[in-house]
């Protein structure tokens, strides 16, 4: 890996520990969560794990079989990975057990539109081939 690769890398990480940081001190210090601190640290963190993973920021460009084969597997175990996050998320932050007592609607639809999610494209993307 050439020099300015681990520059960049470099940087990435930097970026991702300062609105990491920056969030935490934001929370320990006045009490309260910045929303936007949060998305910018996840997308930094997946920008750094594409970089380490393959050597650029923005994933591989020309792509042999065995990247593609990575990514597909990849892809169907972060979707139940996520599905599992999600309603593990609703449940502890709900703090109940009876979805009849659940009040945070925006979160429950996003739970129950991770079971649907991967049917309805799987339905899509096999109606081109058919």
């Amino acid at each position: 890996m050439d020099k300015s690769k681990k520059i960049i890398g470099l940087i990435v990480f930097v970026v991702f520990c300062g609105f990491v940081s920056y969030t935490l001190y934001r929370w320990m210090r006045f009490g309260t969560i910045d929303g936007g601190s949060i998305i910018f640290s996840f997308i930094a963190l997946s920008y750094l794990f594409n970089w380490i993973n393959w050597g650029n920021h923005n994933g591989v460009k020309d792509k042999d079989e065995l990247d593609r084969h990575i990514e597909t597997q990849s892809a169907k175990i972060g979707y139940y990975v996520l599905m599992i996050m999600a309603c593990l998320i609703l449940f502890i932050s709900e703090g109940v057990s009876n979805l009849n007592d659940m009040k945070n609607y925006p979160l429950l639809i996003v739970v129950g539109l991770t079971f649907v999610t991967s049917p309805v494209i799987e339905f899509v993307y096999s109606r081109k081939y058919k």
